[in-house]
Parts: structure tokens; sequence; C-alpha cells
């Protein structure tokens, strides 16, 4: 499978963030990776957030692929694919310790 191309670099962080984003589903304030100089998201969850606790405390690098569901083949998914957007659909694995996000562009 090919890597995709090269999204965002997310990092959690504790403090409130400047023109954060909330996500209620997934009890997460997320900063736009698009409009950072590095395409840094940041990433500050709620107390009780679902999302698997390696993404709450780990970095994690992003990755558009073509189509997720032949990406997510013979991997260590951590979050099953859910619409993170209208226009997104993405999921989450592990690889040998790395959180990747992987997202398809419906």
């Amino acid at each position: 499978m090919a890597a995709g191309t090269f999204h965002h670099f997310g990092v959690p962080v504790d403090a409130a963030q400047e023109n954060e984003i909330y996500i209620e589903g997934a009890k997460v304030y997320i900063t736009d990776a698009e409009v950072h100089p590095f395409r840094v998201e940041y990433l500050r969850f709620e107390s009780g957030s679902p999302m698997h606790p390696d993404v709450q405390t780990k970095p994690h690098a992003a990755f558009i692929v073509d189509s997720l569901d032949e990406a997510l083949k013979g991997r260590n998914v951590i979050i099953e694919p859910f619409d993170a957007t209208e226009a997104l659909r993405v999921a989450f694995i592990n690889d040998n310790g790395a959180v990747i996000e992987l997202m398809e562009q419906k």
C-alpha cells in the first residue's frame, strides 16, 4: 500500500489553542492544520473522550489515501472508519507504536 499524501501532523496538548474547533462526538477540540505553517493540528481532549488512548496521548501523522478500506487491510486499526466531516472519512491505525490517521476524501 502506498502511504498516500501527507496531510498533517497531530499533537495532543493540554492547553487551549487559538481558533479551536469542537468535535462533540469525540469530545475533542482541534485546530485547523491547513492554516498552520507546518501543517500541525493540535488536539485537546475532554475527560471521557471515546477516542483511543494512543490518539489522546501520542502524536500522529495523517495521510490522504485513495481508498480507506484498501489502506486498512491487514493493519492494526485502533479507530474504525467514521465520517469526520461531510467530505472526509477517517480511521486510525497503530503501526508498531506509530499512530497514523488515514483520510479518504468523499
